[in-house]
């Protein structure tokens, strides 16, 4: 296979924007195993009474993932993340106000291989501040990562929290409103990731349908046109051996697997750099939700329907702007 390597006089800017990619790579594959192994060093070391006093501190912090977390608004403004976003670009597109007195759960698809638009609602580099005024994001995350050292404590500065029920439920019962919680609906379809692809693993998904009527928050569908352009995988159908062998790591660990690839950061032939392509983060209307304490199966299936509906006119109003063709659409399953 012959090497495109990248050319020697590329502006210090992109290379900024690498960089700041290249570190968001490194925090989702490796940062967590590093935090974890730092931790255990600490309490090995003669310095373990800063690792108990650290324990001890996780101890009392254990349900702050669950309870809204804990944000930094200086974390979240790094100028960083100004060079992450515009690697791709990455872009957040409104299309109507959102009442900041109101909770809202943003639905957002499709999840892509590394969600590359958490850079919309964990960080202000997209202006989410700006653009919707009295409203604090919130992206859920596997709860699995909460448990780890050192590393809870980053990824809640930009305003992750845990997926769990109870956090959701936390997120969305505000009396005040102001809060959103942004859902990438669909995880195990991380591994049918790949350019082109428009099958949205919805069907079957309705804890987040339930618990928008049992709390009365408005559901708001989400589409970010390019998240699955930034990666390649392996071919993996379903039914072959590594299909199955990803399937049983998910089962078992809770998290999906892709085997993905596209450039690297000296060479465009091969590596884990996604590749450069413009991502545009659509925020569509809102539905609006009467709350319903003890929603019936008909309630969430109806409410379900709606939002499935409001999700195709979304992406249909918006696709030939964001590089798709009219014969191109949405297939749920």
């Amino acid at each position: 296979m012959k090497i495109e390597f990248a050319p020697l006089n590329i502006p210090l800017r992109r290379r900024l924007q690498t960089a700041a990619v290249l570190q968001w790579i490194f925090s989702f594959l490796g940062l967590a195993q590093c935090c974890l192994a730092a931790f255990v060093l600490l309490a090995l070391s003669d310095w373990w009474t800063l690792a108990l006093l650290y324990a001890g501190w996780l101890w009392l912090d254990w349900d702050t993932p669950v309870s809204g977390g804990r944000r930094c608004q200086w974390v979240r403004t790094w100028r960083l993340w100004d060079f992450f976003r515009d690697y791709f670009p990455l872009r957040l597109v409104k299309t109507v106000d959102l009442d900041p007195e109101k909770n809202y759960i943003f639905g957002f698809h499709p999840h892509g291989v590394l969600v590359a638009g958490f850079g919309n609602f964990c960080t202000e580099a997209t202006g989410f501040s700006r653009l919707f005024p009295g409203l604090r994001p919130h992206l859920l995350m596997l709860p699995f990562w909460f448990r780890v050292p050192l590393f809870r404590d980053y990824i809640m500065c930009g305003g992750l929290v845990s997926s769990s029920k109870s956090s959701l439920s936390h997120l969305i019962s505000r009396p005040q409103g102001g809060n959103v919680a942004v859902i990438a609906v669909g995880g195990q379809k991380s591994l049918d990731a790949r350019p082109g692809a428009l099958k949205l693993q919805v069907l079957h998904r309705k804890g987040f349908i339930k618990l928008a009527l049992k709390h009365g928050a408005q559901l708001v569908p989400v589409f970010s046109f390019g998240e699955n352009e930034l990666f390649d995988q392996m071919q993996n159908p379903s039914g072959s051996p590594l299909r199955r062998l990803q399937d049983r790591l998910q089962s078992l660990m809770g998290i999906a697997m892709p085997l993905f690839h596209a450039r690297g950061v000296f060479q465009y032939s091969f590596g884990l750099m996604p590749y450069r392509k413009p991502v545009h983060t659509v925020v569509g209307k809102p539905i609006s939700v009467a709350q319903t304490p003890s929603p019936t199966s008909e309630d969430i299936e109806a409410l379900h329907r709606a939002y499935l509906q409001r999700l195709t006119q979304l992406f249909e109003e918006h696709k030939l702007e964001y590089g798709l063709q009219q014969h191109q659409h949405l297939t749920f399953t």
